[in-house]
């Protein structure tokens, strides 16, 4: 057998395990169990990513996941479909409440400024949640690139500060946001908002079909405000489908 085809028949191999039971962070009560697999550091990679992507699958680093919780199916993969959304009159409003703000495109290579920006957000925003222990380092290695195309979405106020970051990988079609981290101290900018409007923007200037948003939970506070995002697709056994009139939430991200 050539060197060539052993190489091949190895990175073919993929191997899946599954998380031990936890408690479920965003639903009282219910117990939380992933499925997951490694990326690793070769040319088929990017397809393998977006084929899981397509599944229903997340990156968290170097890793892909997905829900497998017993007995329960509450986490439900979304994305929009940049081609027919319209933004609503909410969604207007925070268009208009940032017009004085700019968003750039740059390497996912991290910086002091981000650090210090994801640890305001966290100590107001998450502060007890399970990313809240995250050091310097850990920081670095979520924003890091592995295996995949992945970006900074940047929003700067007029003096050049930055208020916004969307961690941004791309896949063959569309954009998947990863993670956002924002100014915890101007609520009336609703930048969670903002910063998923301008990744809609950027995924139809450059001519891809979806943005993907990870999971909505139903009953959750903390991604209730997906649904608000309109047409909305959600993953089935039968694919991916629009999902019919999901309840309208008001609060922002």
């Amino acid at each position: 057998m050539s060197a060539d085809l052993q190489s091949h028949q190895r990175n073919s191999l993929r191997q899946f395990y599954t998380t031990g039971a936890a408690p479920c962070p965003y639903l009282d009560g219910r117990v939380e169990r992933r499925v997951y697999t490694l990326l690793r550091r070769h040319p088929q990679e990017r397809e393998t990513f977006d084929r899981l992507s397509e599944a229903g699958f997340r990156r968290s680093q170097n890793l892909m996941y997905r829900p497998a919780c017993p007995g329960c199916d509450a986490c439900v993969p979304v994305r929009i479909p940049v081609a027919q959304f319209q933004p609503s009159r909410h969604e207007r409003r925070v268009l208009n409440r940032n017009a004085d703000l700019t968003v750039r495109e740059a390497p996912a290579l991290p910086t002091t400024e981000h650090w210090e920006l994801f640890h305001r957000y966290l100590d107001a925003r998450h502060g007890d949640g399970g990313m809240a222990g995250m050091t310097r380092v850990d920081f670095e290695t979520m924003i890091g690139d592995w295996t995949v195309s992945t970006l900074l979405l940047e929003g700067r106020d007029p003096e050049g500060r930055l208020v916004a970051v969307s961690l941004t990988d791309r896949l063959a079609s569309g954009y998947s946001g990863v993670y956002k981290f924002f100014e915890p101290d101007q609520p009336r900018r609703s930048l969670g908002t903002w910063m998923i409007l301008q990744l809609i923007e950027k995924t139809r200037q450059d001519g891809l079909d979806h943005v993907y948003l990870g999971y909505w939970i139903a009953g959750s506070a903390k991604m209730d405000y997906k649904a608000r995002f309109r047409p909305m697709e959600r993953l089935t056994a039968e694919g991916w489908v629009v999902m019919a009139d999901p309840p309208a939430v008001e609060p922002a991200p």
